[in-house]
Order: C-alpha cells, then sequence, then structure tokens
C-alpha cells in the first residue's frame, strides 16, 4: 500500500489561471499547448503550462485529480501537461452540506485519504477549510491556496516541496 503524501491537484484557477500565461519557452506563438484548444471546444486550455505536468510529477507523492472536471482531466489536460493517467477523487453526493465556510470538496478529500497525509492546491481553500481539515483528519496536511489569476507558479511548488520534505524528516 501507497503511504506516500496525496497531493490533490485542482485544474481550473491552479492548472488553468484565470488570466493568460506569458509565452515561454514549452508555449507555442500562438499560445497553445499540445494540440491546441480548438480540438476540445475550451479555449481556456491555452492557458496551461507544459512544464508543470514535469514540476508536479518530481513531488515526492501520489498525484490525484480533486476537479470537476474528474476524468476528462486525464483526457484532455494530462495529456496537454505530460502527466500520465492519474487517480480522480469521486465526489460526496450533493445531499450531503459542508458544515458553513467550508468548501464543498473538503469532505471528499478528507474521506479519500483516509489515514494518509495530503496537500491539496486550490484556488478556493479558506480559513474554514483549514480548520475543519485539522479536527477531522488526524494526519499532517496542507492546504494551499494558489492565485487563481495566476495559476500553479514556481513558488507555490516551492511551499509544497518544503512541507512534503519537513514531513520525510520528521517521520
Amino acid at each position: 500500500m501507497d503511504r506516500r503524501p496525496l497531493v490533490f491537484i485542482d485544474v481550473d484557477g491552479v492548472l488553468i489561471p484565470l488570466r493568460a500565461r506569458p509565452i515561454g519557452a514549452g508555449r507555442k506563438r500562438n499560445g497553445s499547448v499540445g494540440d491546441g484548444p480548438e480540438c476540445c471546444g475550451n479555449p481556456l486550455l491555452d492557458r496551461l503550462e507544459p512544464d508543470d505536468g514535469r514540476r508536479l510529477l518530481a513531488l515526492p507523492g501520489e498525484l490525484v485529480w480533486a476537479s470537476t472536471w474528474m476524468a476528462e482531466a486525464n483526457e484532455v489536460v494530462a495529456p496537454r501537461i505530460g502527466l500520465p493517467a492519474l487517480p480522480v477523487v469521486d465526489w460526496i453526493d450533493g445531499d450531503e452540506q459542508p458544515p458553513y465556510g467550508v468548501h464543498w470538496k473538503t469532505t471528499s478529500l478528507v474521506r479519500w485519504a483516509t489515514e494518509r497525509p495530503f496537500v491539496w492546491l486550490d484556488d478556493e481553500i479558506t480559513d474554514a477549510d483549514r480548520r475543519w481539515v485539522a479536527a477531522h483528519h488526524p494526519q499532517p496536511t496542507l492546504l494551499h491556496r494558489v492565485d487563481p489569476h495566476l495559476g500553479l507558479t514556481g513558488a507555490d511548488l516551492t511551499a509544497v516541496r518544503q512541507w512534503l520534505d519537513h514531513r520525510d524528516k520528521a517521520a
């Protein structure tokens, strides 16, 4: 059984920022990545950063999609950034309301993680989520809010890497 920490990854606001990213070394002149957004009808796919897959795979954890994209993240996003197919969180039925101020994903992630430590990369994390997770999950967690205008940055990944490395040394 894999005991590495889980790394839950959201797509919108994390891998696809609200603002277009500048053209970099891995991005084409027209801003598209891979086959381009026209193949899937989503013009925001040109905001994906090809290096994000490599940078995420370098983290010492098990990557898991935690997005409303669900299985589509494996079909549409993963190939464009060089990720293999990843496990996908099954969301709890919408009949169960989270506590006031707690994100609707939070209880599902804690349930999915069972007894494993985890990192959650999302653009909608709040202190209410952090408090709820601390009270309901027995393992260490890092709920890291990504600025949705910028998307995942090197600073975000450095913070995650430092937390994972510190956790490994403490274990």
